[in-house]
């Protein structure tokens, strides 16, 4: 029985999925950029654009472009269920990463879990794809090992931001690259989640975000990509993994020439970054994304295409209120194995 229910329910989630697609794939921003950078901090949670933080440097890089502070992250708030989700546009309860499974066990081509890095590696065979990470299970565990994704990681996060400058200075330009910074979960978990220590740590971690931003604007590169930053999980005083509204909000923040200067609406989950980044390369969303575009991410200003007929906001908060709704029947499900 409780198989028969889950085969529907994901049928008709897959159904809502696909006229998401089609609706998103039409929007005239499909395509626009040639680079995305993905910047994450784990722990940083809704921290970043607090009035009592001194966040400069993610202060100006959004102050004209799209940002929700406490977007919604995976209901188990932990650093692989989400950071999984962010990059595969999948749920937890179906790429089911963990971070015991992803520091053993290395993803590849062949696993059902693609990463956004899987689908650009199809759509542009000679793409330069890099990740730069603090903490090694995300490249080892969740990144495919056999695509040809480019692999740094160190120790701290001044290492992993020297690397990324010297990167750029180099000339590099990769078509995709993704970061994750780790000092501030590392503060939570030493201090506590609401330790002026963890403050500290999100103000230093801004440092860092404006270190990397500089550094690829140098390049001249940023007039055609897309910079996010997104955060895998939020904190409070005990450490994290629980239901808190502190623990399950994140930031998702999006800097690019079409994108809007707006607070995102609030059906914006974290795992949304794998469609963002999807449809600014135009590269098709696979039916199997629980992700999408926010509504009203792209600016105005754009030339437009013959669709006047964008997805409703009211059909999108559906497809959201249904995806959550199938996790919750699952979980009850669950209970009577």
């Amino acid at each position: 029985m409780k198989k028969i229910v889950s085969v529907i329910l994901c049928a008709v989630l897959a159904l809502s999925c696909t006229v998401f697609v089609f609706a998103s794939d039409a929007d005239d921003s499909f395509g626009e950029y040639e680079h995305v950078f993905i910047i994450g901090i784990d722990g940083a949670g809704a921290m970043f654009g607090r009035e009592d933080l001194n966040t400069p440097n993610f202060d100006r890089i959004f102050a004209d472009n799209a940002c929700r502070h406490d977007a919604v992250t995976e209901y188990i708030t932990t650093s692989a269920q989400n950071w999984g989700s962010i990059l595969t546009g999948l749920s937890y309860d179906v790429h089911g990463f963990t971070n015991d499974s992803t520091a053993s066990e290395k993803n590849t081509s062949a696993s059902s879990n693609h990463t956004v890095f899987y689908y650009v590696r199809q759509a542009v065979p000679d793409a330069e794809l890099v990740s730069f990470c603090h903490w090694s299970n995300i490249n080892k565990g969740i990144i495919e090992s056999d695509i040809g994704v480019k692999k740094v990681n160190r120790g701290t996060d001044p290492l992993v931001v020297d690397m990324i400058v010297d990167y750029f200075s180099s000339g590099n330009a990769p078509k995709l690259m993704f970061v994750q910074l780790d000092s501030v979960d590392h503060a939570a978990h030493t201090y506590g989640g609401f330790s002026d220590e963890y403050y500290a740590a999100v103000e230093k971690a801004d440092v860092y975000l404006g270190d990397i931003y500089d550094a690829i604007y140098a390049q001249g590169l940023m007039d055609n990509s897309l910079f996010i930053v997104v955060a895998d999980h939020g904190e409070t005083a005990g450490g994290h993994g629980g239901q808190t509204k502190e623990e399950s909000s994140a930031v998702l923040a999006v800097a690019g020439h079409s994108v809007n200067a707006a607070e995102l609406g609030e059906g914006v989950h974290n795992r949304d970054v794998s469609a963002i980044t999807l449809h600014a390369l135009g590269i098709e969303q696979p039916e199997a994304f629980v992700s999408s575009v926010p509504a009203d991410l792209f600016g105005d200003s754009r030339e437009k295409t013959t669709d006047p007929n964008p997805m409703p906001e009211r059909l999108r908060e559906w497809r959201i209120f249904f995806y959550d709704f199938v996790r919750m029947v699952n979980i009850l499900l669950s209970l009577f194995d």
